[in-house]
């Protein structure tokens, strides 16, 4: 047979594989996020557009001296990314959202982001949020905004022009409703004087909205300061706590521009005595333009606010996470009150937890339109559990750890003993969620789980736990959200950012998930896991060589053939597999899903650089640990079809046809099906004719 008639053969899984993932990707554009499943919806008549945001913070420079560099900028940022994608916020989906924080905002990236991506991905009805916080300088009558990489000697091109940036966003981002935060030195003089009526008029003359809003006037300073919630630029402050709800004014549960306009413009200059007036055209934007949903602030017929109040709040201990309406405030240490401008008057319930301490409160403090009301929060009490209480546990973890279903039964009896022992032992409540879900009794598990972390919100365990679970169940927006409050409030929880790889490679945000990995194996080498889901966004990025060393690392860490996989507890650890194929509690199980995954990663690399015998080896070896996955049959077959391609022979095309034949036989409705089906009969029709 000659080796063209076999070339023939494999063009066909290609170009299904190539069809089925562009139609995918067509549709999701499409959608709006009020229809997404499993996120918030809004209320009727309330219909929140797709968005695309970038966010951008530099505190560090790399070639600015010490007393040119910010202390807030990239707190700032990290700010703003979170009340983007809450649902009660921006309601803007994960993978929209893209961050340059400190060394990678550089001039090269920045440029990627502007005039690359926002232009190639938004579309005629969709909404733009840009934000950037950091350095602005003027040279020459004309403005930039200075990238990490900016080098004073030559700012014409190094920094980022602020007309361009005008430009771009005016003529070549196509949105129905367009958004620009800047909050930096020289930010209010993005359109210098000279040139302000054209390129206002030019914005003006689009059939589009921009709603361009900086931090200060020309020659204004940008405020950054300790007072401001624990650390923050004093407008991005105000801007944030607006998009939580507080500049909604009309009840509607909607933040508009004018509104988040008005609430940060006359909040800014209040609080620094008229020193910084944050600036927007007015005109130049729709003011009903929608910025945040928040359902929980709708409030039909509520007058407006009246002027706001700060509590000043103290404490006897260090690291003590002040609560105020059941949202966190930051963390307070004795040496240093923690002030929260921006409150409604009014009764404000407070409460204050450290890990391991009764906590203080909750109980309400009053805000008073305009004054500040000291508060001081008191830990005092270490948590004492009672004999019952700590039996109980003790005998429930006993059995936990054994591992088997009958063992998680009486666990889980334990633990509720303990619990009705002591009603606020966290650590009972935490490990009878993880028995429920260990048991697949997901409802009761979440409940638990949800009562460990309201005991106490500073339980990173729990919420990393938490995030685990929602992972494996499916729910990877409302897992993303626990794990990024871990990330936030533990930067060294290196469970947190491997789980949180894995929930980033589920939204194919490869890139994001590569960082997430990497920092949880720079915190633990040894974590196996992190391995893999580095691994597999490397693979599915393209990179191939690196992909095969890091699959190749996860595997040599996880080598429990000894006899030491029996011992291993991944529901313990919080390693849930999250591929949505999971069938047995037993953790050994678990273990060998994820090996077979690995060999598969290996096989598809390997594959995809022409490396046939050995994809062959790797997809044989997956199967070794899982022949029902029908996904191994179908890389083994067009790895065995590819052979036969390659080497012009008909060898390899017998066995390529059984895995064929053995994927449609496991799941014959996979999106590959159909080409399968039709590889099989080129294959009989090719050995026919030999």
């Amino acid at each position: 047979m000659k080796g063209a008639e076999v070339r023939r053969l494999v063009v066909l899984v290609a170009a299904a594989s190539c069809l089925a993932a562009q139609t995918r990707r067509q549709e999701r554009d499409l959608r709006y996020e009020k229809d997404e499943p499993g996120r918030v919806t809004p209320a009727a008549k309330v219909s929140v557009p797709r968005g695309y945001a970038l966010v951008v913070g530099i505190g560090e420079y790399r070639n600015l001296p010490e007393t040119g560099q910010l202390r807030y900028s990239e707190r700032d940022a990290e700010a703003i990314y979170s009340i983007l994608i809450s649902p009660e916020g921006g309601n803007f989906r994960f993978e929209n959202v893209h961050k340059l924080i400190g060394p990678k905002a550089t001039l090269a990236n920045l440029k990627h982001e502007l005039e690359t991506w926002l232009p190639g991905i938004a579309r005629e009805d969709d909404r733009v949020f840009i934000y950037f916080a950091g350095h602005g300088f003027v040279r020459g009558g004309k403005a930039y905004l200075a990238p990490y990489d900016i080098d004073l000697s030559r700012i014409a091109s190094s920094g980022y022009p602020m007309d361009t940036l005008g430009n771009v966003i005016g003529s070549r981002v196509k949105a129905k409703w367009k958004v620009l935060l800047t909050d930096a030195c020289h930010s209010g003089a993005i359109n210098p004087d000279a040139d302000v009526q054209a390129i206002n008029r030019s914005l003006m003359d689009l059939n589009k909205s921009l709603f361009s809003f900086t931090a200060s006037r020309d020659r204004e300073r940008s405020f950054e300061s300790p007072d401001w919630g624990g650390g923050h630029g004093i407008f991005t402050y105000y801007v944030v706590k607006g998009l939580e709800g507080q500049a909604e004014e009309s009840g509607d549960g909607i933040v508009t521009a004018d509104e988040l306009a008005e609430y940060v413009r006359r909040n800014v200059r209040e609080a620094t005595g008229g020193k910084q007036n944050p600036v927007s055209e007015r005109g130049s934007f729709d003011p009903n333009m929608l910025l945040a949903y928040v359902p929980s602030s709708r409030k039909p017929g509520a007058p407006p606010p009246p002027k706001e109040g700060t509590l000043i709040i103290t404490t006897n201990m260090d690291g003590v996470e002040v609560f105020i309406d059941g949202k966190s405030h930051g963390v307070v240490n004795k040496s240093a009150p923690l002030r929260v401008p921006g409150l409604v008057p009014g009764a404000h319930t407070i409460k204050a937890v450290k890990m391991g301490y009764e906590p203080d409160g909750p109980r309400e403090e009053m805000v008073y339109p305009g004054q500040e009301a000291p508060v001081n929060v008191r830990i005092l009490v270490a948590r004492r559990r009672n004999k019952a209480a700590l039996d109980a546990f003790d005998k429930g973890l006993d059995e936990y750890n054994k591992g088997f279903a009958q063992h998680y039964k009486r666990a889980a009896a334990h633990f509720e003993e303990a619990l009705r022992a002591d009603p606020k032992y966290s650590q009972a409540s935490l490990y009878l969620g993880r028995a429920y879900n260990a048991l697949f009794e997901n409802e009761p598990a979440r409940k638990y789980f949800k009562l460990a972390i309201d005991i106490d919100p500073d339980y990173v365990e729990a919420r990393a736990t938490y995030g685990g679970m929602l992972l494996d169940l499916g729910d990877v927006d409302e897992a993303i959200r626990q794990l990024n409050a871990v990330v936030q409030r533990d930067p060294k929880h290196a469970l947190a950012w491997c789980l949180l790889a894995q929930a980033l490679r589920r939204k194919e945000l490869y890139k994001e998930s590569i960082e997430a990995a990497r920092k949880s194996i720079a915190l633990n080498p040894a974590n196996g896991e992190a391995h893999l889901w580095l691994a597999e966004s490397l693979r599915m990025s393209k990179q191939y060589p690196d992909a095969i060393g890091e699959y190749g690392q996860y595997l040599r860490l996880s080598n429990f053939n000894s006899g030491l996989a029996g011992q291993l507890n991944y529901w313990v650890n919080g390693f849930l597999t999250g591929l949505g194929r999971k069938k047995r509690a037993a953790q050994q199980d678990i273990w060998r899903e994820l090996r077979s995954h690995a060999f598969f990663g290996l096989c598809d690399s390997e594959r995809k650089l022409s490396h046939f015998d050995r994809a062959i080896e790797y997809c044989q070896q997956a199967l070794a640990y899982d022949r029902g996955d029908p996904y191994v049959h179908y890389a083994l077959a067009l790895a065995y079809a590819r052979k036969a391609e390659q080497t012009g022979s008909i060898e390899n095309l017998p066995a390529a046809r059984k895995h064929f034949a053995a994927m449609l036989e496991i799941n014959a409705e996979m999106s590959e099906a159909e080409y399968a089906k039709k590889n099989i009969a080129s294959i009989d029709a090719l050995l026919r004719g030999h």
